[in-house]
């Protein structure tokens, strides 16, 4: 019981009362996140669209996303985290209940487009809230935290998302809406604004930057981009999980209320062995921290091409599993560290673009690839993507590490962040339109992106992992 009690305080001990509000908003959003798990199948086997149909609408909510990402990581900056995060959040929950209703293949397409711009928007002040409320030497803690909760919710939205399509697939996008209205006053009223108040000059990619500079300072930054660029090749193998797997299931005539209880096993998995991952990979380096993980969600996924029944894709998915786990944390610390303060939310908002791409992209590539060369050449060649990226980080790894001492060096004084009281209820929704001054300070997250950040889905709190 004693070593339990430890083991809890060094997991979950100290760490402050606006990061377990934001905790409780990214578990209740994850919890109702029906939609993304079952879109493919509800517009094959409801609206009956094709398979390569499906794939550009969920392609359309990627691009959506990525256009959200990079506006909610300027206004995450500018505008305030808060206001950002608030709209955006109300934005999606009108928009999942149009989707549900909408039945022409362009008016399913507009409203999943406008629901990526929306749901994917509110990321980068996700995860600049957690990086604004989490002390450094509690990050790692935090992000495994909230990746934790994520997961425990996406474990039960599977399952209960499945049952609930055998009911109505429109009850999926209600309470989905509903869900995502709950985790927005949460955080509006609960954890404020978090933005820092810092106006100094800061440090990237060895030039000295302002704050002027805005996406520019970013998109200068070779090394981050870099780091980027990979995670799109990951992305575009694990979101493979969204939109071909369960087609490729059905193929072998297993059910939608299967394919849910197998893509649960992820979020059971995480949830149960995500809290151990901070402790195993303390200390070690990143890099090989992420090469380890390539490798092994490219060998899942690649042994999904020899899969023809549910306990052999259940296999795969434990194994891709575990390289999630891994990669997840190491990902999040790392953003943070390459993230200016002044910049995170568009450090945050390109991060995340890299999910909202593959999220594009990767439902269009998969069933080409698929529908010309096979089932087994998608698989496998998502096991060679892994493997190449693997290569990739440990060759990266000391130009990002170089970078992120570099930037502690550079950083001015921590500025003390500024408790914003919360609004009585009644005034909410005057400040939430109200004009808001803009600061110099800057972020999947359900992110984290932080990657908050993520898992790509609809939830804002984290869709893409």
């Amino acid at each position: 019981m004693r070593t339990m009690r430890g083991w809890l305080t060094d997991a979950a001990g100290g760490l402050p009362s606006r990061f377990w509000y934001l905790w409780t908003g990214t578990l209740i959003n994850r919890l109702g996140g029906f939609v993304l798990i079952f879109l493919a199948i509800y517009l094959t086997s409801v609206r009956n669209f094709s398979p390569i149909q499906a794939g550009m609408v969920i392609g359309l909510w990627g691009l959506g996303g990525a256009a959200g990402t990079m506006l909610g990581g300027t206004l995450t900056d500018r505008w305030g985290r808060r206001p950002t995060l608030f709209a955006g959040q109300l934005g999606a929950a009108a928009m999942m209940l149009a989707l549900g209703f909408a039945e022409e293949l362009w008016t399913v397409a507009a409203g999943a487009l406008l629901l990526g711009l929306f749901a994917e928007g509110v990321r980068p002040a996700f995860g600049a809230m957690m990086i604004d409320v989490v002390p450094e030497r509690d990050r790692l803690r935090a992000f495994s935290l909230n990746y934790w909760a994520l997961n425990l919710g996406f474990a039960c939205a599977a399952i209960l998302a499945g049952l609930a399509a055998e009911l109505s697939y429109l009850l999926l996008f209600a309470v989905d809406a509903a869900t995502t209205l709950v985790t927005a006053l949460i955080i509006f009223v609960k954890v404020g604004e978090t933005r820092p108040g810092g106006t100094g000059r800061t440090k990237v990619g060895g030039s000295a930057r302002g704050v002027p500079g805005g996406l520019r300072t970013v998109l200068s930054d070779r090394v981050f981009l870099g780091f980027v660029g990979l995670n799109l090749l990951v992305a575009w193998v694990f979101l493979q999980h969204i939109s071909m797997l369960p087609i490729t299931m059905a193929d072998d005539g297993l059910s939608p209320a299967t394919y849910g209880w197998i893509i649960a096993l992820n979020g059971f998995l995480i949830v149960a062995g995500q809290l151990f991952v901070p402790r195993l990979i303390k200390g070690r380096g990143r890099s090989n921290v992420l090469a380890l993980a390539a490798v092994i969600v490219g060998v899942g996924f690649g042994l999904t091409a020899f899969a023809d029944a549910a306990w052999f894709y259940a296999v795969t998915v434990l194994i891709w599993t575990l390289g999630e786990m891994l990669n997840s944390p190491s990902n999040s610390t790392l953003i943070a560290e390459l993230s200016p303060a002044a910049y995170r939310g568009r450090y945050q908002g390109v991060f995340s673009l890299s999910w909202q791409l593959a999220g594009a992209s990767a439902p269009v590539l998969g069933g080409l690839v698929r529908e010309q060369l096979g089932n087994s050449a998608l698989w496998l060649g998502c096991a060679a993507v892994g493997l190449l990226v693997a290569v990739a980080q440990v060759l990266s790894g000391p130009a990002r590490e170089r970078q992120a001492a570099a930037l502690r060096l550079a950083q001015p004084p921590a500025q003390p962040v500024v408790v914003v009281d919360p609004p009585a209820p009644e005034a909410a929704e005057a400040a939430a339109t109200a004009p808001t001054a803009v600061a110099a300070e800057p972020s999947v997250g359900s992110v984290p992106e932080n990657e908050s950040l993520v898992r790509s889905g609809s939830s804002a709190t984290g869709t893409s992992r």
